[in-house]
């Protein structure tokens, strides 16, 4: 299952040209981190962000679909703009807990 949803998202990640940046990053203990996620404006519906721990199945961290919009919880944030095709995902003061692959597709 964790492979078919993997390949699932790289699947849905290439086919809309959805571009995620930096593809690995690492963050010292209490400082704050960004993710960025590029798609094109034409084929828009909605972007979903994902944390993957390690042995462990993707979750879903937000679903956004609305320009302007924020999505919260702890630390993590999320924002979209739908007009010039980005969503950005902030995590302030990172912990050791943080450590995952982060998707957007």
């Amino acid at each position: 299952l964790l492979l078919i949803l993997w390949l699932h998202l790289v699947r849905v990640s290439s086919e809309l040209n959805v571009e995620q940046s930096p593809p690995s990053l690492r963050v010292q203990e209490g400082k704050s981190t960004n993710f960025t996620c590029r798609f094109p404006t034409s084929s828009f519906y909605a972007l979903y962000w994902y944390r993957w721990e390690p042995a462990k199945s993707p979750t879903i961290l937000f679903v956004i679909s609305l320009n302007g919009d924020v999505k919260k919880e702890g630390r993590v944030t999320a924002t979209l703009d739908t007009t010039k095709g980005y969503s950005y995902l902030y995590i302030i003061g990172s912990q050791p807990e943080d450590s995952a692959t982060y998707l957007c597709a």
